[in-house]
C-alpha cells in the first residue's frame, strides 16, 4: 500500500513541476494545486498507516489503542483549507490579469511589450 502511495506522490510531484514550467498561467495554477495535493498525501503517509487499525480513537490513553499520530491529519486539514484559499486567490488574480492584458500566455505578453 505504501509503495502505491509513494508512486502516486511521485506522479503528483512530477506533474506539478511539469505544469509549473509551462507558459500558461492556468497551467501554473494547476501545477501549484497538484504540488499541494502531493504534499498533503506525503504528510499523510509519513504519519504512518496501519491496515485494519483506526487512524485516531479519541478518549484512548493507551499507546497501543492509538496507533497513529493525529498531528499529521490536523496539518493536512489545515493545508487543504489554505490550499483552497490560495487557489481562489490565484484564480481571481488570473482573471484580473486576463482582463487587463487580453492573454494568459506569458510569452505573448513579452511579445506585446516589444511592439
Amino acid at each position: 500500500m505504501e509503495t502505491l502511495l509513494a508512486i502516486v506522490i511521485g506522479v503528483l510531484f512530477a506533474a506539478g513541476v511539469y505544469l509549473l514550467l509551462r507558459r500558461s498561467i492556468v497551467k501554473l495554477i494547476l501545477g501549484i494545486m497538484l504540488l499541494s495535493h502531493g504534499t498533503n498525501l506525503l504528510i499523510f503517509v509519513a504519519g504512518g498507516l496501519i491496515k485494519g487499525q483506526p487512524q485516531f480513537t479519541p478518549g484512548m490513553t493507551d499507546a497501543a489503542a492509538n496507533p497513529t499520530d493525529p498531528i499529521p491529519q490536523a496539518l493536512i486539514l489545515t493545508a487543504i483549507v489554505i490550499g483552497f484559499g490560495i487557489t481562489a486567490f490565484f484564480l481571481a488574480l488570473m482573471y484580473r490579469f486576463y482582463k487587463a492584458t487580453g492573454t494568459e500566455d506569458l510569452d505573448e505578453l513579452k511579445e506585446g511589450e516589444r511592439v
